[in-house]
């Protein structure tokens, strides 16, 4: 049979000798039928039917009451036919697409005239027009299917007819109400839920960590938890030493997993925890077409913050201090490792033309009296040392690194303790000015005195300096707290710390410590140390 036949004897409903399979998809919402329930996913699959089963068989019935042969189905579960997602194209360029890759891939085989597993595939049948596209991209695609492949794509309901040139033209007007109908109802989502920032009610799936099902009391064992670890980050700990801690105890996340840094993080930067309503943001870098997301404070009218609808964990004052000292000391690498010495990583092999990081091995029992005895040693060639024997002490190094830096640090709390007057962040002036601006800003759009394009345009330039703004004072706090008066203790507090946490006072203070060859000596010699301390 020539497969323009195909077309021509689908389009009179005669099916006999033809191979069809059936598209269903399957889209899912969230159900709000009973308001004072919670929110559930449940599938929404149109107007009168409702799931895989009845869509599949309806798709059967439909061919083989016209002698058709129904011998495949394509499921797309979970999946959107009008939400665009952002793509790389095969040039490089990013771009936003309606991703698809169950119906794209039944095009392709509606090309070939093969299923996946083979068989002779001649055409597709859907139960609507909305089960095949919300898209007129996608539309333009299944058309050109039709048009110059000869296979034939039909709909159940009658709705859609690909196989006519005023079948197609209707085809595509139906799409794009279709698509406004999607867009119209995604508008109204998005003023929802500006309405419920406005007014500070939380939203969202899964619970915070610190808060119960409901997002709005306090669970006082996890908001404890976040207290004390965030008063432990105020006075210098590390992240690494809050996750190997919460883990060690069993303190899990909302989903019942081990802690990172990077969950840990999220929990103390959000503007929640001190009782402000925030949002997620999504960022793209225009140089290189890089997408991020950030988390930032909900505000009225008039710039100040919404306060949300939830009982706070930490003061303002608190949580600012606990996201400057993260802003600037969350480095990767520092002090969160699960290393076994203190200065693994830290210690750099001072041979000529080599530098490479010193590892600890234990001394041989047979050479030693003392079973705890360690060196740091140089690796072999192989390993990306110099293998030329560049060895020391582990424990004697140790010692006198660490009363190096806890000198470092109490020089640093002294100078800070005897200034008379904290001193001030040199761009409070200009910050206070741009949140003014932003203030009027925001009035004269209120009272139309300025366009809606114009707004937005000097709204995304002013909210771009306030956020490099802030930036800059999240260091500068973050370096007044890293010299901060409660150093002072750290001679008397550093055997109560653990591992991880000296770590991370170590490698904040020094970018290396040079180990030099001994030349022939034995024994510990602190002259061949060399510290490179970090410049703040």
């Amino acid at each position: 049979m020539e497969q323009s036949d195909w077309v021509r004897r689908a389009h009179w409903g005669d099916f006999e000798g033809m191979n069809l399979a059936g598209l269903v998809r399957l889209s899912f919402e969230l159900s709000h039928d009973d308001p004072d329930a919670n929110p559930r996913r449940v599938p929404l699959s149109g107007k009168d039917i409702r799931g895989r089963e009845e869509q599949e068989k309806d798709c059967r019935t439909y061919v083989e009451s016209r002698n058709g042969v129904y011998i495949h189905t394509y499921v797309e579960p979970d999946t959107s036919a009008w939400k665009r997602k952002r793509v790389q194209m095969p040039d490089g360029s990013w771009a936003y697409r309606v991703v698809r890759p169950i119906f794209e891939g039944a095009l392709d085989d509606l090309k070939r005239g093969k299923t996946p597993d083979g068989r002779p595939l001649d055409g597709l049948v859907v139960y609507d027009i909305d089960r095949l596209t919300r898209d007129n991209r996608h539309l333009e695609d299944a058309i050109e299917v039709v048009e110059h492949f000869g296979r034939p794509i039909l709909d159940i309901t009658g709705t859609l007819d690909l196989l006519t040139d005023n079948g197609r033209t209707v085809a595509r007007i139906v799409v794009a109400t279709t698509n406004k109908q999607s867009a119209d109802t995604s508008r109204r989502v998005r003023r929802k839920h500006r309405a419920l920032e406005q007014a500070g009610i939380p939203t969202g799936g899964r619970r915070p960590f610190g808060w119960n099902q409901d997002k709005r009391t306090l669970n006082e064992t996890e908001a404890t938890e976040i207290r004390n670890a965030a008063d432990r980050i105020v006075k210098g700990a590390p992240l690494g030493a809050i996750v190997t801690d919460w883990n060690d105890r069993g303190v899990l996340t909302p989903l019942g997993n081990k802690w990172s840094g990077q969950t840990v993080k999220t929990v103390f930067r959000n503007p929640r925890i001190c009782g402000y309503r925030s949002r997620n943001v999504r960022e793209i870098n225009q140089e290189t077409g890089t997408e991020s997301f950030r988390v930032e404070i909900v505000r009225d009218d008039a710039g100040e913050p919404v306060i949300g609808q939830f009982d706070p964990i930490l003061t303002v004052t608190q949580w600012e201090s606990v996201t400057a000292v993260i802003g600037a000391h969350a480095i990767a690498g520092r002090g969160k490792n699960t290393r076994t010495y203190l200065l693994t990583g830290t210690l750099r092999c001072g041979k000529e033309n080599c530098g490479a990081k010193l590892r600890a091995t234990k001394a041989h029992h047979t050479r030693v009296k003392d079973p705890t005895r360690f060196y740091y040693s140089c690796e072999a060639k192989s390993n990306g040392g110099c293998g030329g024997g560049v060895s020391i002490q582990g424990r004697e190094v140790d010692d006198w690194v660490t009363a190096a830096v806890i000198r470092k640090y109490e020089k640093e709390a002294e100078r800070r303790e005897a200034q008379t007057t904290p001193e001030p962040w040199p761009n409070e002036a200009e910050l206070a000015e741009v949140r003014a601006d932003l203030t009027e800003l925001a009035k004269a759009r209120k009272s139309r005195q300025i366009s809606a394009a114009r707004y937005f345009a000097m709204l995304s330039d002013l909210e771009q300096q306030e956020r490099t703004l802030l930036i800059d004072r999240e260091r500068w706090l973050a370096k007044t707290a890293s010299t901060s008066p409660t150093n002072a203790t750290i001679r008397a507090d550093w055997d109560t710390y653990p591992l991880a946490q000296r770590r991370a006072y170590i490698e904040e203070a020094l970018a290396a410590v040079i180990i030099h060859p001994s030349n022939g000596r034995r024994g510990f010699h602190s002259d061949r140390i060399e510290l490179v301390w970090r410049q703040n």
